[in-house]
């Protein structure tokens, strides 16, 4: 039999953890400095609502990352003691 050449990955994970979590430089789009490093979250909707959620999006002329941290903001603000 002859020996299967090693699959090549779509992409490797990094070394370090922390590279997990953070870009090694913050991306150009226009954020505060503070901002400059986010964290992916995933929830599940209904494909119903994410329609709705990018058409109010549209609407008010912003896109639904910049709705969705703003609606995430509001209903929950920083309260003291909170860690970054």
């Amino acid at each position: 039999m002859t020996e299967r050449a090693d699959k090549r990955r779509f992409a490797s994970r990094p070394g370090n953890p922390e590279s997990w979590i953070r870009a090694a430089e913050p991306q150009p789009t226009g954020m505060a400095a503070d901002n400059a490093f986010t964290a992916r979250l995933t929830i599940d909707i209904t494909p119903e609502l994410r329609g709705r959620i990018k058409v109010a999006a549209f609407r008010r002329g912003i896109t639904v990352t910049e709705a969705l941290r703003e609606l995430l903001a509001r209903e929950f603000p920083p309260t003291a003691g909170d860690q970054p």
